[in-house]
């Protein structure tokens, strides 16, 4: 019987990958300097971004978010900044690629050290349904350093988030996510989304039919790239500040619907 779910399981996941043929976002960072800003806008600051974050995150400055290689690199730096001690990068593609439903990919290269905590993630573009987190957060991959082997998938609504401590997400272990490239993504309907690595879903968030305070994710959101230093959750067990500077590196990503 278990052999059986299994099946049924990953040929759900094939055909919803199947579903969702038609490229419609791409970047595949084929070019050098800045980020593309037809595509990219950043995010500012070093307010602790809600998490008692550490990094001052910086505009279109080259020591922290830069494309070479093929790849773009968002670097988180340690070096007295505004007030702060590291600098790092938040991009988003709100306003300039904005998607309801769908498979996002992104093929990264996390980096590695205790109190580092990159994310690859989705917000809404409009929030019609208020305030975080009714309007629904798609965590697709986020790893903190101090669990080298881990990476973990999760969604937040007003029902379930991390603040009251009912938020739905999952951890995989993997060895050498700060060694090797992997394809974080998801397969996104109204019926539910699907986390995977490499291809492969290891997380299911499904809509029951509850209503937006469970899924608000039926309308448009857009793609967060960071790299976060510290914080309730990555600095947990504190930050080694003789690992920085620290990048993850972005090979592609690509939207399908």
């Amino acid at each position: 019987m278990r052999l059986i779910l299994m099946f049924i399981f990953c040929a759900c996941s094939g055909m919803l990958q199947a579903q969702f043929s038609r490229l419609v976002w791409s970047e595949e960072f084929n070019y050098k300097g800045l980020p593309d800003s037809s595509k990219w806008g950043y995010d500012s600051g070093g307010h602790g971004w809600g998490n008692n974050e550490l990094q001052y995150y910086t505009v279109r400055r080259l020591e922290n978010a830069r494309v070479e290689n093929g790849m773009l690199i968002i670097e988180a730096r340690k070096e007295a900044y505004n007030g702060g001690k590291f600098t790092s990068a938040r991009l988003f593609s709100k306003g300039k690629g904005d998607w309801t439903f769908g498979r996002i990919e992104v093929r990264a290269k996390l980096p590695k050290g205790k109190g580092i905590w990159p994310a690859i993630w989705m917000l809404p573009t409009y929030w019609e349904y208020g305030d975080w987190p009714r309007a629904g957060e798609i965590d697709i991959m986020e790893f903190v350093g101090y669990l080298p082997d881990s990476v973990f998938g999760t969604v937040h609504t007003k029902s379930f988030n991390h603040v009251i401590g009912t938020q739905k997400g999952k951890g995989l272990l993997m060895k050498g996510l700060g060694d090797e490239f992997h394809i974080y993504g998801i397969n996104w309907t109204n019926e539910k989304i699907q986390f995977q690595i490499d291809g492969k879903t290891y997380h299911e968030f499904a809509n029951t039919g509850s209503g937006i305070d469970d899924w608000p994710f039926d309308k448009a959101f857009h793609l967060l790239l960071n790299v976060a230093v510290g914080g309730n959750w990555g600095g947990k067990m504190g930050v080694d500040e003789s690992i920085f500077p620290q990048s993850m590196l972005v090979d592609y990503v690509r939207i399908y619907q």
